[in-house]
């Protein structure tokens, strides 16, 4: 009986554990993501990149080709189903890995993927598409910065692909969504303290661009961008 009991007390304060740190972790989501950084920064509106969401997952977009970066040399036109070469944006998202290629829908989530991605046990990846157009709407926010900070902007995610022993990126060939996108290895895990939108959050701050103090959602970064 006692074996019973005492069983018992550690499955509840286990419970009660769990739920405690769900309320903190979702007010210091809700609290540290309304917390602006970089706000008052002057910069000259020079290079036009854009933020796009889809409902849960935030993207930055950059211009496929300028003075300071080619993303074409490196992410390739051809590793993509379409191959199609008449692209002027480029979509960069950083992720779990599981998630991205074993999670293609909501229904096909599953209990040993959701667990590695919450506890960081897991790889990650990154998601890229090419776009001909990008139109700013609710879900997707039109930025300009200047070549200095786009140039910290490229530098930063540049560091977030894992590279072979050439230092050639790693695509993951054939795992595409659709035709003009395509997966690549990537540095570091998801969990539930960095997401695939404290990255994006990152890349923003890094870049000297309005954004969250930390957030793990979509919403913390686009209310900054009302």
């Amino acid at each position: 009986m006692k074996t019973i009991k005492k069983s018992l007390s550690l499955f509840f304060k286990a419970i009660l554990g769990f739920v405690v740190f769900l309320i903190v972790y979702s007010l210091s989501a809700f609290g540290l993501s309304k917390i602006t950084v970089n706000a008052g920064v002057t910069q000259k509106e020079e290079i036009e990149i854009f933020i796009k969401t889809n409902g849960v997952h935030t993207d930055i977009i950059v211009p496929i080709k300028n003075e300071i970066k080619d993303w074409s040399k490196e992410i390739k036109f051809n590793q993509t189903k379409s191959r199609d070469s008449l692209m002027n944006y480029l979509a960069i998202g950083w992720g779990d890995k599981g998630f991205y290629l074993d999670t293609p829908q909501w229904s096909d989530l599953k209990t040993s993927t959701a667990f590695k991605a919450a506890t960081g046990l897991s790889t990650s990846a990154i998601h890229t598409t090419f776009y001909k157009s990008v139109s700013e709407n609710e879900s997707c926010k039109r930025i300009l910065i200047s070549k200095e900070n786009y140039q910290k902007l490229v530098t930063f995610i540049n560091d977030s692909f894992q590279r072979d022993s050439d230092k050639n990126l790693q695509c993951i060939l054939g795992r595409g969504y659709a035709k003009n996108d395509s997966f690549y290895e990537a540095k570091g895990s998801y969990s539930l303290f960095k997401t695939c939108n404290t990255w994006a959050n990152e890349v923003l701050k890094s870049s000297n661009q309005k954004a969250a103090f930390w957030t793990p959602y979509d919403g913390g970064i686009f209310c900054h961008y009302q």
